[in-house]
């Protein structure tokens, strides 16, 4: 069995193979292996190509932008998502808009550590997808099984334009597949995570499989619940929402991430502004509450969307 980290690991390993323009740079990415492992062995197998960086993810990220000026592929680690507001201008007011600026291209990778793990607390759990989706320039992946970290990272590299990667903490040791992917659905592309006819679940990250435990549970009340897993928020598959949201008549769209202004707010704008006539009753979210992400594991459990809140929202959403 393969676990998301590990697909990770292996879909760096083969780019840096393939690609003699690939470099990983990060804050102890090197021997060490990266705060949760994921660069594990590359530093030895790649000398020269996975480089410590200074405590600095303004300079990070600068760094990374002038080697992609200069036609390389740079994959730049946070070493988690939270500090990556800390080289925020250099993303969003540099790399976002360069292509548009001087239509020279930007081909960097920022992979973001992302979500909440118990005990992790305000600075080491956030999820930033939809700070980032906010600006013109820069695609956000957000991969919620193995087979999409493995595949969706190589096709990250590919791109030419800016990627923010986030990749989900909880599922690095937690989520395992059979066997990397030999193809994969393009990006932009939602993916239909189950079949259903009650009610759609819309979701990403962590929450895809929350929400498939959900959808499980309420097959004992008689209801088939299907769920969107949209794997990139920026761009965002409307076409696949409308058209899921045209077979169950109702949406519940699910975020770990806080409500305002978020990726559930997007969705639910999209689908009442162009789906108006497809929904039987008003679309629903369900978000982490709006307030600083708790240290103690009982108060996150609470914090963020759970299972068992899912199958509270979805219920509420049927009988409405």
């Amino acid at each position: 069995m393969i676990t998301y980290l590990q697909a990770l690991n292996a879909a760096l390993d083969k780019l840096l193979a393939d690609d003699p323009r690939v470099f990983l740079y990060g804050q102890d990415i090197g021997s060490f292996g990266g705060a949760f492992k994921v660069t594990k062995n590359l530093a030895a197998r790649y000398p020269g190509r996975v480089l410590d960086a200074p405590l600095s993810e303004d300079a990070i990220v600068g760094m990374a932008i002038g080697a992609a000026i200069e036609g390389m592929r740079p994959i730049v680690e946070m070493q988690f998502a939270d500090f990556s507001t800390c080289g925020f201008n250099q993303i969003v007011n540099h790399a976002a808009t360069l292509f548009y600026r001087t239509e020279v291209q930007c081909p960097i990778v920022v992979r973001l550590p992302s979500g909440g793990t118990p005990g992790g607390g305000p600075f080491h759990s956030q999820s930033m997808e939809a700070l980032y989706a906010h600006y013109p320039g820069l695609i956000v992946m957000t991969p919620g099984t193995v087979e999409d970290a493995y595949s969706m990272l190589l096709e990250a590299v590919a791109i030419d334009d800016p990627v923010i990667f986030c990749e989900h903490k909880f599922l690095y040791n937690h989520l395992k597949a059979e066997a990397l992917p030999d193809e994969a659905l393009p990006v932009g592309k939602a993916r239909i995570a189950r079949r259903g006819r009650d009610a759609t679940i819309v979701t990403h990250g962590a929450m895809v499989h929350e929400s498939l435990a959900a959808a499980e549970e309420l097959v004992s009340d008689g209801y088939e619940i299907e769920v969107v897993d949209l794997r990139t928020v920026k761009p965002l598959d409307t076409d696949t929402l409308l058209a899921s949201v045209a077979r169950t008549g109702r949406m519940l769209c699910v975020s770990e991430a806080w409500p305002w202004g978020g990726v559930s707010a997007e969705v639910l704008a999209r689908v009442s502004t162009e789906g108006f006539g497809l929904l039987d009753v008003p679309a629903q979210r369900l978000n982490a509450r709006d307030t600083p992400i708790p240290y103690h594991p009982d108060l996150w459990s609470a914090h963020r969307p759970t299972a068992d809140a899912i199958v509270a929202s979805t219920r509420h959403l049927l009988e409405m």
